[in-house]
């Protein structure tokens, strides 16, 4: 059933179709509701009103009430024309000056009536006035300017230029509000506000556009906050419980040989988080539920050999597995240490990625149609609809960012059965993010690095200090070590980015002479022999320089390279400077992280270079990225990747109302799983209505 709200934007009085259309390419709003749930993003307090002799240039901008006494026009043309209005209240006096408007300001304003007065003080000539203020009726009818807080609404310089200001966006939100009364149903059950101690939904909005005080306003926030992430877990968590319900796992209790013979001849002994991991999954697949289980780990902690015996898990229980990476040099050098440590167990593994040639390819699909192979690594190639799998019934997805839902669901389609999953990331994700973006995934850390592994060093240098840290290098160098130069890489400025690299490539050769140093690069415009060429002789020995884009950031196994220099540090977020520190360190011997940097720093890229120096902690780097950039993608653009578009809560202010709203309703949701009790009708038609947004997960996985 539809209501007023979900009327056309164009039919709210004031609007019409050429201004809706603009409303709905510059900020997606198409009806009444979207208009009204479209919240200012800062509030002015107008709340006060200073008298005339309280007033001082410093001051911000201020609120007066009082009356015009007279109104002039100096000057007789050109930029010395102006329009001066004086203005009184009962303590004193000030001049309100116009550039611009004059003659439509000056038969507008009338002698003797009472004004509301909005501007900036200024000093001119050793006295203050008023340039340009904005000017209200003192009327009872008035009710947007006079005595509240003034919201301040995002916009655009489009809707600026067709006279969309924030005076025009908050008449238009009055007039909707006065539209709307008598239908602004309430969202949440009776029980829920009550419980919560919630506003309802009806003053929330008049309070969150127009509050009267910073008191009613912070109740109004907290009541849309509360529920936007409310329903956000809300819809994850019934999900979750769905697939639970429906979807019944392969069951895998077997422990065999497979797993055994490995186990036995493990060089190393595995660390006390891979142990716990490998149970909570073997807790997973012996449920009889369908495991989903998200694996956060940092670059290192052995993430891929907790999914290898996983595999073998699965293997000594009949079943195939098969692990997706984001880039073929991961895929490659994921199947390469499987062999090794493989060998001699009777496990098949095989490999297949975009480069697989077409004769090789052949036997890997009749191979993987009778069962013979037991474990297959490989790129996006997997997801091809030619490959079949025998009985697949375990799937890896590592660096799961990297790889479209879509893409996925193509991968759980392979087999009869919907296999277990497993996403692994080494992106360190904040609690609260990875309750949001994986909020219908089981949730294992692996927070412990191989015993033996020491942390890395991280060093910032300047440009003036380039000779001291190329001294180092070759030092490092002449230990038998290896090391990685970086260069950011921006999408935006490829071309910037490139003419960079091939600088800093003619830098380091001039520096690091052959034949003594050999240097290698790699970087996305190489035709891929070349790459593959490069990036062998590094890994091999044979070079002791490898230049990069950040390409290497997933996906380079070197134990013999000690020194990572990043150069333009300043350019990386804090999650990818850490992933490529990540690829050193990864022998037993002391290893460095130089990030390089011009001389003058932003403040905020200077706080970010200081927590890499002082932490080697993934997750407090994440949880201070957050802080700092906002939750979006770990790798750029705002909010990207949440599975609904947040208009005002805040992962990274609001992660208390976020952990509170997901116990809430799972409480809600284990009284209750369908949501069928009628207290809970609201939730339901709420629920429903956010489908749209929500992306629902739980047929996919």
């Amino acid at each position: 059933m539809s209501s007023i709200l979900d009327s056309d934007i164009k039919f709210l009085p004031g609007v019409g179709p050429k201004r809706s259309e603009l409303l709905n390419k510059e900020l997606n709003i198409k009806t009444f509701r979207d208009f009204l749930l479209f919240f200012p993003f800062r509030y002015i307090d107008r709340t006060k009103i200073y008298s005339v002799s309280d007033i001082e240039a410093s001051m911000s901008y201020i609120q007066l009430r009082g009356r015009i006494t007279r109104i002039n026009v100096i000057g007789e043309k050109g930029p010395a024309k102006r329009l001066v209005a004086t203005f009184a209240d009962a303590t004193g006096v000030i001049d309100l000056v116009f550039f611009q408007g004059i003659k439509w300001i000056k038969d507008w304003l009338k002698t003797n009536t009472e004004y509301i007065i909005f501007g900036k003080p200024s000093l001119f000539n050793q006295t203050i006035n008023i340039v340009h203020p904005e000017i209200e009726p003192a009327t009872e009818e008035n009710p947007i300017y006079v005595g509240n807080m003034l919201g301040v609404y995002p916009s655009t310089e489009r809707l600026r230029n067709n006279g969309f200001n924030n005076k025009q966006i908050a008449r238009l939100m009055a007039t909707l509000i006065k539209t709307c009364q008598g239908s602004l149903n309430e969202t949440l059950p009776l029980y829920v506000l009550n419980e919560k101690r919630l506003m309802q939904f009806s003053e929330a909005i008049q309070n969150i556009h127009f509050p009267k005080d910073l008191k009613t306003l912070g109740q109004a926030q907290f009541r849309f906050k509360f529920e936007e992430l409310f329903f956000l877990q809300l819809s994850l968590l019934k999900q979750k419980s769905f697939r639970e319900r429906a979807l019944n796992g392969i069951i895998m209790n077997k422990v065999g040989d497979y797993f055994d013979k490995c186990y036995k001849k493990l060089p190393f002994e595995l660390t006390g988080a891979q142990k716990r991991v490998i149970k909570e999954i073997r807790a997973d697949i012996t449920s009889g539920r369908q495991m989903n289980r998200l694996l956060q780990g940092d670059v290192g902690s052995g993430k891929t050999l907790v999914a290898i015996f996983t595999a073998l898990l699965a293997a000594d229980n009949g079943y195939q597995s098969c692990i997706m990476a984001p880039t073929e040099v991961l895929a490659v050098q994921h199947f390469k240490g499987a062999q090794k440590l493989l060998e001699g167990t009777g496990v098949k593994c095989a490999l297949l990625t975009g480069n697989t040639k077409a004769k090789e390819r052949k036997p890997i699909h009749e191979q993987l149609l009778s069962g013979e192979i037991d474990l297959l690594f490989g790129t996006h190639a997997l997801i091809e609809d030619i490959v079949q799998f025998n009985n697949l019934g375990f799937a890896v997805i590592d660096e799961q960012h990297r790889f479209g839902v879509e893409q996925r669901a193509k991968l759980w389609s392979k087999g009869e059965i919907i296999p277990h999953i497993l996403v692994m990331t080494a992106t360190p994700i904040p609690r609260t993010l990875a309750m949001t973006l994986y909020g219908d995934l089981d949730v294992s850390v692996i927070d412990e690095l191989p015993p033996g592994r020491k942390p890395v060093k991280t060093i910032h240098a300047s440009d003036n200090q380039r000779q001291r840290i190329y001294s180092f290098m070759k030092e490092q160098i002449a230990a038998g070590r290896q090391i990685f130069v970086v260069y950011p890489l921006i999408r935006e400025s490829e071309k910037m980015d490139y003419k960079n690299l091939q600088e800093g490539y003619m830098n380091i050769v001039e520096e690091f002479k052959a034949p003594q140093y050999v240097t290698a690069v790699v970087h996305g415009k190489q035709k891929n022999e070349d790459k593959a060429h490069d990036m062998d002789l590094f890994a091999s020995g044979n070079a002791n320089i490898l230049v990069s884009t950040s390409v290497i950031e997933v996906g380079v196994d070197v134990p013999n390279a000690s020194v990572m220099m990043i150069e333009s540090a300043e350019r990386f977020g804090l999650s990818q400077l850490h992933q490529l520190r990540g690829r050193v360190g990864r022998g037993t011997d002391e290893s460095y992280c130089i990030l390089m940097t011009g001389y003058k720093l932003s403040k905020e890229s200077r706080k970010r270079v200081e927590l890499m120096c002082s932490t080697s902690d993934g997750f407090e780097l994440a949880e201070a990225d957050l802080r700092m950039r906002g939750p979006g993608d770990l790798e750029g653009t705002q909010q990207s990747g949440l599975p609904i578009d947040l208009k005002i809560a805040n992962l990274a202010k609001d992660s208390q109302i976020l952990e509170d709203s997901r116990r809430y309703a799972q409480k809600i949701l284990d009284e209750d799983p369908h949501l069928s009790n009628e207290k809970n009708r609201a939730l339901t038609i709420t629920l429903n209505s956010l489908k749209k947004e929500i992306k629902d997960y739980s047929q996919i996985s």
